[in-house]
């Protein structure tokens, strides 16, 4: 098979690693790529939203099979492209845009949830119609209070707020363009309090198989402080997860959900990111995205030792019923390197040293860039170090030993990921 993966980041580079040792796999493209994908496959100058010319290579490359890795093109429409005119026998990894609205759209994931009783937390939507019930709601809620725009806004579109004079000026803020068309519609949440984890799905609309599951770290600072980012390490598989909440997800939230897309007819054949928190020992949805999660990819993937590749062509041909998912029992952690300033304005462009001479660990690229024989930083979130170990305190160790062996001007990362576990 000939494969094109969308994308350029960490995600895409663990996608890229593990399609390539695949017996199916012939050709490997990676649009755009980076440092790491070009190891793996071929990487392709083509932007991820200019699906006309996604289209174009694809036609003219003989690509077999679409993997879609972030959540814009998804949203855009570039599953609906390809299912149309010379493109239509193209299998695809990614859900419909009507469909991915589960992701792009907190309001319809929220409506989802209510009409198939997936439990989540109460809510109100709000448009500068009702900003009145807004602020109402407001009042009746205790804090911290949960302000989260209603599309895609990089990650930034969710606020919590303790004061709640705060909470009225932000929700006006937010109405008014602070998130762009993003926050035209604000979902007020109410707050959960408990200990979040990730669980993901590869679904063919009717049928899914349980990637592992993971918990990642997103605050920049260390004892989760600072600011929000795309995500500074992982764990997987997640101590806290024993039998009977493993049950409890699965029971409450996989199977209503999937049940949900069946019902829905939604064209929905790829992967489902189920964001969820421990309430008192009860699993509910915090949000669900329409892809995989970056940095959990890039240790649930290490993780699995079933043909990736097999279980797509599996989930495109609607087998996945009879499909089993084989797991490596050992941990993986990864610890995400990322370049000074981050999450906010950073320099792209610096060099980076060492990364080519570690043996213990994996290296996947995420903000990089190749020219010439080097390699450069190109994003705030640079190399993810990820290290399989039986033990999860040992693999986190590793990373860190090999971190500091990697060398770029103003790189950080945290030393204390899985320190809550």
């Amino acid at each position: 098979m000939n494969i094109l993966i969308v994308g350029s980041g960490g995600r895409e580079h663990a996608l890229a690693w593990k399609i390539a040792q695949s017996d199916h796999c012939k050709n490997l493209y990676i649009a755009p790529g980076n440092a790491g994908t070009g190891l793996c496959g071929t990487n392709v100058d083509i932007d991820i939203l200019d699906i006309g010319n996604l289209r174009q290579f694809s036609l003219e490359n003989r690509v077999d099979l679409l993997v879609v890795g972030p959540e814009a093109p998804l949203v855009e429409g570039i599953t609906d492209s390809f299912r149309i005119g010379d493109t239509k026998h193209i299998n695809i990894i990614g859900p419909s845009a009507y469909a991915a609205q589960l992701e792009g759209s907190k309001a319809f994931a929220k409506k989802f949830m209510q009409k198939y009783d997936i439990p989540t937390a109460a809510y109100l939507e709000i448009s500068r119609d009702n900003i009145s019930s807004g602020i109402k709601f407001l009042e009746e809620l205790k804090p911290p209070y949960v302000l989260k725009a209603d599309g895609l806004a990089a990650g930034k579109g969710v606020l919590i707020l303790d004061d709640l004079t705060e909470a009225n000026a932000q929700l006006n803020d937010m109405l008014n363009g602070k998130f762009g068309k993003a926050s035209e519609i604000v979902v007020i949440e109410e707050f959960l309090s408990g200990i979040e984890f990730s669980v993901f799905a590869l679904t063919d609309g009717k049928s899914y198989v349980l990637l592992p599951e993971a918990k990642d770290y997103k605050r920049i600072g260390e004892g989760d402080t600072g600011l929000n980012t795309g995500g500074m390490g992982a764990i997987s598989p997640v101590p806290f997860i024993d039998d009977l909440l493993w049950k409890k997800v699965v029971q409450s939230i996989v199977e209503p959900t999937i049940k949900g897309i069946a019902a829905e007819k939604m064209d929905y054949t790829g992967f489902v990111f189920f964001g969820l928190i421990s309430v008192g020992g009860e699993p509910m949805v915090i949000e669900y995205n329409c892809r995989l999660g970056d940095p959990e990819t890039e240790v649930i993937i290490p993780r699995i030792k079933s043909d990736l590749l097999q279980l797509f062509r599996d989930a495109v041909s609607g087998n996945l019923k009879d499909a089993k998912m084989e797991v490596d029992s050992r941990s993986a952690s990864t610890v995400m390197m990322v370049s000074g300033g981050y999450p906010g304005d950073f320099d792209k462009g610096k060099l980076i040293n060492g990364s080519e001479k570690i043996k213990s660990s994996l290296i996947f690229h995420g903000g990089t860039k190749k020219t010439g024989k080097e390699i450069y930083t190109n994003g705030g979130r640079v190399l993810a170090v990820t290290t399989l170990n039986d033990d999860y305190r040992k693999a986190v160790r590793i990373s860190l030993s090999n971190a500091d062996k990697i060398h770029f001007e103003g790189k950080y990362y945290r030393h204390d990921i899985g320190f809550d576990l």
